[in-house]
């Protein structure tokens, strides 16, 4: 089964490759991917398709793709204006037009972008929403980030209210809750803004799909396990989750794309290669770390630079999972297809305890062999940064190993201060090489 982004997506030619900037093949395609469902977002109204915006934690693509909706995603508008350096004339934009210094940064480079213009990071028009499909999953900002919207446009908003997991576990209550609403109300809604009847052995189909991305996905990740690690899974994650992340999950596209990408890093291991980072392959891997945080976005090569200039490799990160903890087991059952969707919804990083969390960490550093933990704590983004000191002496306390702290943001460039960043990270990773050599001569001592 073929959908319009993805068609849109193979007809896009290749992006031209800055000779500045090294990537994976893999890396380029999924920008191609990228800027294609831009591309078709920007065609969207113009061929009488309905826009549906929706946010990437618990995010229902297959069941939009349903309904024939093109699909725009406001936090990934934001994080591509970031990583362009866009976002920062937006931001002040949104704060001049009343918006608080210290509301998610997402949402002020959101609606400043939307002060200029219906303009995407990609120059691309970006339509008007014709519903905002708010699956919460553990972020209170997303309701009030669509409020505003929703005051903007006038558009219809359907909320599917997804329970906290407070004790570390999806109860049948939970999920039956949550299918529910998908039937008496987020269901009908979809059918009545786009005029499609649901189709549920549609929606299966795309499942289908989806279940061999995640599997492909999960190895790469898991690739991360190798000495030396052959991906870096945090800043080249981000790449790899863009695709099952957004627009793409449940499409053939999507598919193809993680089947590449796992053939791709097979043979990195086979070879006994580090990860590529924008400057070639990394050197020799002397530090291998779990990150919990999301990244800053716009200063991200000077971020990540920071790590490889060092040999550091991130072998783990809970940003990878805001999306989904398929490393963990979960996937799309097509058999079982609503509950499916509330499950998922249900089990997203961000909508786990803190105790949860902090497992989930420390099985990290164990499994991955990692030397310790790195929390980059993000100035505007509460859902991230509440409890991370506390979690950050348990991994500690728990694990042995060193843990440390650095604060930036998402996309507001005022707050990164790569003197101060670069400063903690030489500090840290000082630390780690003076416990390992302790922990050594102890070795020998017995």
């Amino acid at each position: 089964m073929n959908t319009p982004t993805a068609n849109a997506a193979q007809a896009a030619k290749p992006a031209k490759k800055s000779p500045s900037v090294i990537k994976e093949d893999a890396m380029w395609l999924q920008k191609e991917m990228i800027n294609a469902n831009y591309k078709d977002l920007g065609q969207a109204h113009s061929l009488g398709r309905k826009v549906a915006a929706t946010f990437v934690p618990g995010n229902l693509n297959e069941l939009l793709m349903c309904f024939d909706f093109a699909r725009s995603l406001p936090e990934t508008n934001a994080l591509q204006n970031g990583m362009r350096k866009k976002s920062g004339k937006f931001i002040m934009d949104a704060e001049r037009d009343g918006q608080s210094e210290d509301v998610c940064t997402y949402v002020k480079a959101d609606l400043g972008m939307m002060q200029g213009g219906e303009v995407g990071p990609t120059g691309d028009p970006l339509p008007r929403p014709d519903v905002l499909l708010l699956s919460y999953t553990g972020c209170f900002t997303f309701m009030k980030w669509f409020e505003l919207i929703r005051h903007k446009y006038g558009c219809e908003t359907v909320m599917l209210h997804v329970p906290y997991q407070g004790d570390g576990k999806i109860t049948p209550n939970m999920r039956d809750y949550v299918v529910r609403q998908l039937k008496e109300e987020v269901i009908p809604t979809l059918e009545r803004v786009s005029g499609v009847k649901f189709d549920i052995d549609r929606l299966r189909q795309y499942m289908r799909e989806s279940v061999k991305a995640e599997e492909d996905l999960v190895s790469v990740l898991q690739s991360a396990k190798n000495r030396p690690s052959p991906i870096d899974g945090y800043f080249g994650a981000v790449y790899y989750i863009g695709p099952i992340f957004t627009a793409f999950r449940g499409t053939p596209e999507a598919t193809r794309y993680y089947s590449t990408l796992r053939a791709e890093i097979e043979q990195r291991v086979r070879e006994g290669l580090g990860p590529v980072t924008p400057d070639g392959s990394m050197g020799e891997e002397k530090y291998r770390l779990v990150v919990e945080g999301p990244p800053n976005w716009t200063s991200f090569r000077d971020f990540w630079k920071m790590f490889y200039d060092e040999g550091a490799v991130v072998v783990a990160s809970t940003y990878a999972k805001v999306g989904g903890l398929y490393d963990f087991g979960f996937r799309h059952d097509p058999e079982h297809p609503l509950e499916s969707l509330a499950e998922y919804c249900l089990g997203c990083y961000t909508n786990h305890s803190l105790p949860a969390r902090i497992d989930m960490i420390c099985k990290y550093i164990d499994e991955y062999q990692a030397d310790g933990l790195l929390i980059n704590s993000i100035k505007s983004c509460n859902s991230f940064s509440a409890g991370q000191l506390l979690m950050l002496r348990e991994v500690e306390k728990r694990t042995g190993k060193p843990a440390a702290f650095i604060e930036t943001d998402l996309v507001d460039p005022r707050y990164f201060s790569a003197a101060n960043v670069k400063n903690r990270l030489e500090s840290y990773f000082q630390m780690v090489k003076q416990k390992r050599t302790a922990a050594q001569a102890a070795l020998a001592a017995h």
